[in-house]
């Protein structure tokens, strides 16, 4: 198709999960792969913000890069209603630590006045919306038809308490919580690029209880993923 796709994970395992066969990633480097014809361009950032908007600007500075893949494991705030080990496709990013904090622990992302940047001329402040079914039509990938739609916390911290995790939960609509997502969309965004986020859940949110944590099934399922999305 003359279509370049980058497909981007925080860590090497992800990547090896997403694609067993593809050479080995290491922090920091991309490598091109054949998928079913379609040539991709992978990318492993190392954990977190920083690191996913470092290895974003440094690969989207390439002129044939032509969209956006983000594979990874996420924790979910219910498991009810995201099950362990569910693949799910993101509509929404959100940075809940962006902007002024309060005595309260509250956020205002329009406090300091700065915003990101803008996004198809719109203010980004602490929230990025996607559109992953029509970007998944423009990069000619498929969406698994049990995929849950989601929308997803980007934070600097695991969330390490119940409580925590319950404020977040209500403060900013999410389903999921991780610790890349805002900056690949972000730069994608600002790049005018199509973007899809994909995330297996490997854990409930707040607890870090061994029985509420699964993450060799996590990577296990993003390799599924893969192979859904990439059908020839």
């Amino acid at each position: 198709m003359g279509f370049m796709l980058l497909v981007i994970t925080a860590t090497s395992n992800e990547m090896q999960a997403v694609f067993p066969d593809a050479p080995r990633v290491e922090q920091g480097e991309t490598a091109e792969y054949e998928c079913n014809g379609r040539t991709l361009l992978l990318a492993v950032t190392g954990v977190g913000l920083v690191n996913a908007s470092l290895m974003t600007g440094l690969v989207l500075g390439r002129d044939d890069v032509d969209g956006v893949i983000n594979f990874g494991i996420a924790g979910a705030y219910d498991l009810d209603e995201f099950p362990m080990l569910s693949t799910c496709y993101c509509w929404q990013e959100t940075w809940p630590e962006y902007g002024l904090l309060d005595e309260e622990g509250n956020v205002d992302p329009k406090g300091i006045n700065f915003p990101q940047g803008k996004i198809n001329d719109q203010l980004i402040w602490n929230r990025v919306k996607l559109n992953p079914v029509n970007d998944a039509e423009t990069m000619h990938v498929t969406l698994g038809q049990k995929w849950l739609r989601a929308s997803s916390v980007t934070v600097s911290s695991v969330t390490g308490t119940a409580e925590r995790a319950g404020w977040l939960k209500l403060a900013c609509n999410a389903n999921l919580e991780n610790m890349e997502g805002f900056g690949l969309a972000f730069g994608a965004g600002r790049m005018g690029l199509p973007f899809l986020e994909v995330r297996t859940i490997s854990n409930l949110v707040g607890s870090r209880e061994a029985e509420d944590w699964d993450l060799k099934g996590a990577l296990k399922g993003l390799g599924l993923a893969a192979n859904q999305l990439f059908t020839a």
